[in-house]
């Protein structure tokens, strides 16, 4: 799971596409307060900024290259805000 600032909505787009990771899904106006920052974001007057989620379930192959991915999104702005989680998956249908 990536949880990302919108502003990050095209590199998330591109680093999906660049890694081939072709099944998702995207959750738009995602609201919440970051655990480094803290900055909420809410989508409201006070806290414009909103954030998107996205879900895939990748081979376990591509989990450190998709997280390095994302740790270099977020080196480049780190005030932005972008995270991903890992679960493990043990059976799907």
């Amino acid at each position: 799971m990536i949880i990302f600032n919108q502003a990050h909505s095209e590199k998330v787009e591109y680093l999906l596409d660049k890694l081939a990771i072709k099944g998702y899904s995207l959750w738009e106006n995602v609201q919440g307060s970051g655990t480094k920052t803290g900055v909420p974001h809410l989508g409201t007057h006070a806290w414009p900024e909103i954030n998107k989620s996205v879900l895939t379930i990748v081979e376990d192959e591509l989990v450190d290259k998709l997280l390095q991915n994302v740790q270099k999104i977020d080196a480049i702005n780190e005030e932005v805000g972008i995270r991903a989680f890992v679960w493990d998956i043990l059976k799907t249908v």
